[in-house]
């Protein structure tokens, strides 16, 4: 369903938010203080305006009121995203989401009435951390401590095996949630389903059984 959706702060973060939030059909309005950021972003953008976000008057002005949702990209000037996340909530959004830069700037926002806080750089490490155990983990995502789902290019010593000899049974309990094969996906594919380079899985479970998964995948066979 189309949104209306304002960005606030159009760093690294809020740009590329504010650019898939287009291509996903939403009217988007991007606001930043820089000028030059501004200005790049004119044509990429449905509305881009130069203002002080942490201004309620400019922020009426603007019409924030009327937005479904509110994002809050910024994080260097600690006042300037505490006050916009402030201000935005007070104009009766309904939905704000913050960004934070740590544990106790995600606090205040709460507390300010962020609807939802984002931790982006301490999610990209945990990421980094999970698919460290397999060159053949491209993403993953906590769902709750200790349980993730990843997406995952299915490794060499998988190919030509069928799913029923190589996750459906495993020991280690990882659930298959879908494959993909080009511009096909399978959701809950069958087990007879055999595996080719280039298909892509993705796996749900706890994160010490998929890393013990793909470590016994990658073993050379004479160690298994």
């Amino acid at each position: 369903m189309k949104q209306q959706i304002a960005v606030i702060g159009l760093g690294r973060f809020g740009a590329a938010v504010a650019e898939e939030l287009v291509k996903a059909g939403h009217d988007v309005l991007g606001v930043d203080s820089d000028l030059s950021v501004v200005q790049g972003l004119s044509t990429r953008l449905t509305h881009v305006v130069q203002a002080d976000a942490s201004d309620r008057e400019t922020l009426e002005r603007l019409g924030v009121a009327d937005f479904d949702v509110v994002i809050i990209g910024v994080t260097e000037n600690l006042e300037t995203s505490i006050l916009a996340t402030l201000e935005v909530k007070r104009l009766g959004v309904p939905t704000v989401i913050a960004k934070a830069r740590n544990d106790a700037h995600g606090e205040i926002l709460t507390r300010v009435g962020a609807d939802r806080v984002v931790y982006p750089e301490r999610d990209t490490g945990v990421r980094l951390a999970h698919g460290w155990s397999s060159a053949n983990i491209t993403d993953s995502l906590d769902i709750v401590e200790g349980y993730t789902v990843s997406r995952v290019i299915v490794p060499a010593g998988l190919v030509g095996r069928t799913l029923r000899d190589t996750i459906t049974e495993d020991a280690h309990s990882v659930a298959l949630l879908l494959l993909a094969r080009g511009t096909r996906v399978s959701v809950y594919p069958s087990p007879d389903e055999q595996l080719q380079r280039g298909d892509v899985l993705v796996l749900a479970g706890q994160i010490s059984d998929i890393e013990r998964f793909f470590a016994r995948i990658e073993q050379p066979a004479a160690a298994r």
